[in-house]
């Protein structure tokens, strides 16, 4: 398995989850955390996210690894940058710093998978369909023409990424060790929602 630090450090952003092989844009204007993308990129420019508990400071125990793959500073002072998903990291504990950002001892193990080339020979058919309804009734805009380009495990970890649910089910999501189980994870959640619609406006038979 391809060498990661074993400590990183982490930004914890509630409701925000990604996965390997996605991208996610990130806005950064608070000091601690402009602290924290100047440093990784002036290193190696890794970095963990991880979604923070409810009214809480305690973080969730899994989180992923990206890389900052663009980095632009604004007249204003912020730093924009485009955070590339590597692999999922299981945190150990927390290191004492004296940064202004927190850092955690990690391992990675569990989710040697996110390293390899998966072949997917999973039938996401009835999945899709129900995105498709999902997205639909609650009012979000996706461009499925531009979506079916990607590879079937970008479409999982991107559908899993941006889905309107809550942030115990994405991290659910994330948790979720095989393609097979993410699938199945994330069909349930979404014909849950949509059987609470149908049922809500009395469709069911």
């Amino acid at each position: 398995m391809k060498s990661f630090p074993e400590i990183v450090p982490i930004f914890p952003l509630s409701g925000v989850i990604y996965f390997p092989k996605t991208n996610l844009p990130l806005n950064i204007f608070e000091q601690r955390y402009l602290d924290l993308v100047t440093d990784c990129y002036n290193n190696n420019k890794l970095m963990g996210m991880v979604q923070s508990q409810k009214d809480s400071k305690d973080v969730y125990s899994v989180g992923c690894l990206g890389k900052i793959s663009d980095f632009q500073e604004s007249k204003d002072g912020r730093i924009l940058i485009n955070l590339t998903g590597i692999t999922r990291f299981k945190i150990l504990k927390e290191v004492e710093n004296k940064k202004r950002y927190r850092e955690f001892k990690v391992d990675y193990k569990k989710f040697e998978s996110d390293l390899q080339n998966v072949i997917m020979n999973e039938n996401t058919e009835s999945l899709m369909d129900k995105a498709k309804i999902f997205f639909k009734k609650n009012g979000l805009l996706l461009n499925w023409r531009e979506f079916e380009k990607l590879d079937e495990i970008q479409k999982i970890n991107t559908l899993s990424m941006i889905s309107p649910v809550t942030n115990e089910e994405k991290q659910k999501l994330l948790e979720s060790l095989t393609f097979k189980d993410k699938i199945e994870t994330l069909e349930n959640i979404i014909s849950f929602y949509l059987h609470e619609v149908n049922f809500n406006n009395q469709t069911v038979q």
